[in-house]
């Protein structure tokens, strides 16, 4: 009985150390990696605090930048905060119950009040102010705290969906990406992977209504890589997380409290979190309009936006999303 029992302890302590090595090179992998954005939360402004009933909640800020295909003008890169625009926005709700992720791109070209500059399209904050100024355009925005921000280069998207063995998304309209490497998508579910990857989610200029149909094409990548990624399949598969984690890592900028430590408490209370929970959604708008000074934009509806602002402000934005998809 000793030596069953002995022998079990040393299983034991053999499967822990094996496991905590394991999450120890994971740990490593990430924060040696990923880059910091030394500047991210405004200084000396008075920003929103949360309100009680929304305590324990999370709002995630992710930045998109593509500087070899995206607007076309400098993108807002980690090394070079204060001389670019972010090229893709989406604010994560994350509810305090942690029983799903609600997702808001915000138009790039949303017109808006960017603090001591006026009237702009909203990622032109980033090329006033760098990160903390684009943080405080958003809190005014919605009257409500940003607690991280990620940026990620979408040049890791080929290496992400080459680790993922592929992603499978339902194209809604076949479209040729431009440049002599331009490829063919078709109608219906295709399978991305790549470069293939990255095409799907940079092209506008196919498109009628250009950065719209963009918006929804990145919505539908990401959520095709959420859907493969949140699989028993993967997350149970040590080899695969570590994989996915050294090819994203590289293409990531984080602010410092987004540490391993803090990314993988998030991850772990969001265990139970399978795709059908994560709702991706646009800020509502009125469409496409002028500026005063001849400038294409997009208009935003204050409206929509009053509510989303309550909506955050009450940890209730499923009930928003449920009811203006109806």
């Amino acid at each position: 009985m000793r030596i069953v029992l002995f022998s079990a302890l040393a299983l034991v302590l053999v499967a822990c150390l094996v496991a905590g090595g394991y999450l120890f090179n994971l740990a490593s992998t990430y924060n040696s990696q990923t880059q910091t954005i030394e500047e991210v939360f405004p200084e000396g402004t008075d920003r929103p605090t949360r309100a009680a009933e929304a305590e324990g909640a999370l709002n995630i800020l992710l930045l998109g930048s593509d500087e070899n295909g995206g607007s076309g003008e400098t993108e807002n890169l980690p090394g070079v905060p204060n001389e670019g625009r972010s090229d893709t926005m989406m604010l994560m709700h994350i509810p305090a119950d942690r029983e799903g992720v609600y997702v808001m791109s915000i138009m790039r070209d949303t017109w808006t009040d960017i603090p001591g500059y006026g009237e702009h399209k909203i990622n032109a904050a980033t090329a006033f102010g760098g990160v903390p100024l684009l943080v405080e355009t958003v809190e005014g925005l919605f009257d409500a705290p940003i607690d991280h921000v990620a940026i990620i280069d979408f040049e890791g998207f080929t290496g992400l969906t080459d680790a993922l063995g592929g992603v499978e998304v339902n194209n809604e309209i076949a479209f040729q990406s431009r440049g002599a490497d331009g490829e063919f998508f078709a109608e219906g579910p295709i399978t991305l992977q790549g470069e293939s990857a990255l095409k799907f989610v940079r092209e506008r200029y196919a498109f009628t209504d250009g950065d719209y149909q963009r918006v929804k094409n990145q919505q539908l990548f990401i959520q095709a890589v959420m859907g493969k990624f949140l699989t028993a399949d993967t997350l149970s598969n040590p080899l695969k997380i570590n994989e996915i984690v050294g090819q994203v890592s590289p293409y990531l900028s984080v602010d410092e409290g987004l540490d391993a430590s803090a990314a993988g408490s998030l991850a772990l209370s969001l265990r139970n979190v399978r795709s059908n929970d994560v709702e991706f959604f646009t800020l509502p708008n009125l469409g496409i309009g002028t500026s005063a000074d001849g400038q294409s934009i997009i208009v935003k509806d204050d409206a929509a936006i009053t509510e989303i602002a309550a909506a955050l402000d009450t940890d209730t934005l499923g009930d928003y999303v449920e009811t203006a998809s109806q």
